[in-house]
């Protein structure tokens, strides 16, 4: 294995920089199981606390809008205080928000526990202060790096939500949340003590860490009078809506309408995000080895192709699975490459800030999409239009990012550690 030229905190730690990735890939896939509990649950409450489909969704809908307002602030905090500190406090607010409503299971309390709360901590352990840590952590490998931790929110939706699911056999939603929570809990004092700086090695980490000396108006300004940040949140944005607003959203209840029975197609489903697994791994690699704006640009493209196919489903099954691999490959693979552009082109030292504006842009296009395909079904009777409008928002995602020059650092650089 080539060397990573891991950064001079990271080098005064005696921790493999590749246990950081993969204990990075455990946070998200801890962190997603938690955010998917509703979806597992949501059958259980509306038999045993009387909830409506449409309240319990809410809920959801609170912790969305919470990580686009709290992304940001987490990012700026991590460039600040480093991903350590942010990680574990993370996963400890999750756990909170979780404890809070599991143990006393009212609406108000739901929505408070889950959403307000359980927002904060999805929004602090995420994908973008994930990829803030691994792109200061790694020079080279680091799109590797980065898609290798960031499957972990695949793994979470593939591998830890069943087992959640399957303990629902065994014992009450209340205990199986419990359970989650534990799990949070625990890995926040993992991470808390594997990422312990060595002793010896404050001084130097800090003078490594070379955190952003600019108030944050200042950053904001430069950020905001950037194109290439505009075309990576823009990109990012669109890709919101049409991954977590149209297929983690609509993609079962348009299968239902198809015709498809429920375990069918949540076998496709499931296999949309196991495909997720390789293609984040594929695109991590990809991106260290061409050209990035290339990249990305052709995995929005061809992702806008699996919507023409998904509104041609009709009753095959198998054209359904043609599209769960397609658009599996194409999913989350957007990840790695937006992340070394945004560490190229807009810097490490302020790249928590950016990737969590970044991020929260993906939120807030994940809640359009949500609500346009309710909203279109609802118009037209049918799903083809959110597909259409799926397709050409992709496409102008991925011409956008051609746009972009490419410009890869020069080897070896490192400005900042990544905890």
């Amino acid at each position: 294995m080539t060397s990573t030229h891991a950064s001079p905190a990271a080098s005064a730690r005696h921790l493999n920089p590749w246990i950081v990735v993969w204990l990075c890939f455990a946070v998200l896939s801890i962190v997603m199981s938690a955010r998917q509990v509703v979806s597992i649950m949501t059958d259980d409450w509306t038999k045993t606390l009387g909830w409506s489909k449409t309240f319990i969704s809410s809920g959801q809908s609170v912790a969305l809008v919470m990580v686009a307002i709290v992304a940001p602030i987490a990012g700026n905090l991590a460039d600040r205080y480093g991903a350590r500190l942010m990680l574990a406090a993370g996963l400890l607010i999750v756990a909170a928000g979780l404890l809070l409503f599991a143990a006393y299971p009212v609406a108000a309390l739901y929505i408070v526990g889950y959403g307000l709360v359980g927002g904060v901590g999805f929004a602090t352990a995420n994908m973008h202060l994930i990829s803030t840590a691994i792109a200061k952590l790694f020079t080279e490998q680091r799109g590797l790096a980065t898609g290798i931790a960031n499957s972990g929110a695949t793994a979470g939706q593939f591998i830890t939500v069943p087992l959640v699911t399957a303990g629902l056999a065994y014992v009450s939603w209340q205990w199986s949340i419990i359970a989650v929570a534990t799990v949070c809990i625990v890995m926040a004092v993992v991470i808390w003590i594997a990422l312990k700086p060595a002793a010896g090695s404050t001084a130097e980490a800090r003078t490594a860490l070379a955190e952003p000396q600019e108030a944050l108006w200042g950053r904001l300004k430069f950020l905001l009078t950037n194109p290439t940040f505009h075309i990576l949140y823009w990109s990012f944005f669109i890709c919101g809506v049409t991954t977590t607003g149209a297929i983690e959203t609509h993609f079962l209840p348009y299968a239902a309408f198809c015709g498809f029975p429920p375990v069918p197609a949540s076998g496709v489903y499931g296999g949309i995000m196991a495909i997720n697994l390789g293609g984040m791994f594929l695109a991590g690699w990809l991106t260290d080895k061409v050209n990035r704006p290339l990249l990305l640009g052709t995995i929005y493209i061809v992702r806008s192709f699996s919507f023409l196919v998904l509104m041609n489903v009709g009753v095959s099954y198998e054209m359904l699975f043609v599209f769960a691999v397609i658009y599996g490959i194409f999913d989350y693979s957007t990840v790695p490459p937006t992340a070394s552009l945004a560490a190229s082109h807009l810097g490490l030292k302020i790249m928590g800030l950016a990737m969590g504006l970044i991020s929260g842009g993906h939120a807030l296009g994940g809640a359009l999409g949500s609500f346009m395909g309710g909203y279109l079904f609802d118009l037209f009777a049918r799903y083809t239009e959110m597909w259409w409008a799926a397709f050409a928002t992709a496409v102008i995602a991925g011409l956008m990012v051609y746009f972009v020059k490419e410009d890869r650092p020069k080897r070896g650089l490192i400005l900042a550690p990544a905890v």
